[in-house]
């Protein structure tokens, strides 16, 4: 006589995977056709059950020793969400889905009243029910649900339908489920969503990061243009420069930016709300602040002092353009451009950071790929004003040292 056990063990990878999720904002719930004993000992092991969710917060192998509601089967879930008629209840579901973790024996139907219920719980308005469960332990995302849901099965596809991000089985999942799903995932590891999460935030970071370039940019270039318009009737920067800094800044900067790769702080923080706008209050923050940085200098340099500065002649008008039939473009105009470009080019280092970080140089050396544009941009500019002319709206001469040695001394601000 023998006994043979026979087990599934877990992915080394999981257990850490999930730590990773929790520590993101983003809760893990099991749905599985096992039964509840077997459902509760692996999602306890796998770490979706945890010491606060049993009683006296220890870890116990007894579904009775867990708080209410944490685990349930499929068929108890369906009692209590429907009412008699069969039809779905809204509010019967949200007593329900702050507390669970596992629903064993459970259908594809399941999921899919799952995904849609926490899809349309408007529970983060209750402010009452938020702070009782805020003393349990239970947090509520303060904004609708973001639903994720996992399936192989033909029958998972309406549920990977209904979800937010539906992500299927790239081995084990039929092609109905792969069709059904937004995301495939190749290995059928669940470490790969916390890969799919880290890297989705970081496509969002890097527009972002682009955003407030762009923008501050921007508010520099229409407050300089505004303020020499009425001034002297024409911009301090002309229109080919301003040509000029969108190929050569705008585009360059946006590969620079969007070429940061993703780490692991990234998962250190709450997702973002629905509602929230992409561009956030610091953000705002850092673009008036630098712009109105650019605007000063720029002011600054534009009048007769910046000449002494520069060393160049006082203001005249024309310019740059036309005046007596010969094409003017002064040097301290040319110096007035090249400042602007390396104000707005050491900017876009410190657009790098979204949140007020004071090291703007930290991980700078971890993307080649920015360095390389920056530097590459940098040389272009050199060239440009140097010996540019005529074709981009500067001195045939270019800028003396002298000249240069301002635009290096406010390029760091």
């Amino acid at each position: 006589m023998g006994i043979v056990g026979i087990e599934d063990p877990l992915r080394d990878e999981v257990p850490p995977a999930i730590n990773r999720c929790y520590g993101a904002g983003i809760d893990v719930r099991m749905c599985t056709g096992d039964n509840l004993a077997t459902a509760v000992a692996i999602a306890s092991r796998c770490g979706i059950l945890r010491k606060e969710h049993y009683k006296h917060g220890r870890m116990s192998p007894h579904v009775s020793d867990l708080l209410k509601d944490r685990a349930m089967t499929g068929k108890e879930f369906r009692k209590r969400v429907h009412n008699s008629e069969g039809v779905f209840v809204q509010a019967a579901f949200d007593e329900i889905w702050p507390r669970l973790r596992v629903m064993a024996r459970c259908d594809p139907d399941d999921k899919h009243t799952l995904a849609h219920g926490l899809n349309k719980s408007l529970l983060f308005q209750d402010t009452e029910t938020c702070a009782a469960l805020k003393e349990e332990g239970i947090t509520i995302f303060p904004d609708r649900q973001v639903v994720a849901m996992t399936g192989d099965g033909t029958n998972d596809a309406p549920a990977l339908k209904r979800a937010d991000v539906g992500f299927a089985m790239g081995i084990s999942g039929t092609q109905i489920a792969k069709d059904a799903a937004d995301i495939i995932l190749l290995d059928d590891n669940f470490a790969s969503i916390v890969t799919a999460a880290k890297w989705g935030r970081n496509v969002y970071d890097s527009v972002c990061k682009f955003l407030q370039f762009q923008l501050t940019v921007n508010i520099a270039a229409i407050s300089v243009a505004v303020v020499g318009a009425f001034r002297y009737q024409e911009s301090p920067i002309a229109a080919v420069q301003m040509l000029w800094i969108n190929l050569i800044m705008d585009s360059l900067a946006s590969l620079a930016l969007a070429t940061e790769p993703p780490d692991d702080a990234l998962l250190d923080r709450p997702p973002v709300n629905r509602s929230d706008s992409i561009i956030s209050e610091q953000m705002w923050y850092n673009m008036v602040g630098h712009a109105a940085y650019q605007v000063v200098v720029m002011m600054l340099l534009y009048y007769d002092l910046g000449a002494s500065l520069l060393d160049t002649e006082p203001n005249g008008t024309p310019h740059h353009g036309k005046c007596g039939g010969v094409t003017v473009y002064s040097k301290h105009h040319s110096a007035l451009f090249n400042c602007f470009v390396m104000m707005t080019l050491f900017n876009e280092i410190n657009c790098r950071k979204l949140r007020g970080e004071w090291n703007v140089f930290a991980g700078l050396f971890k993307n080649p790929y920015f360095g390389s544009i920056w530097v590459l941009t940098m040389v272009i500019q050199i060239i440009g004003v140097q010996f540019g002319g005529a074709a981009i709206a500067v001195h045939k001469d270019g800028i003396t040292s002298r000249q240069w040695l301002p635009c290096v001394c406010f390029r760091g601000g």
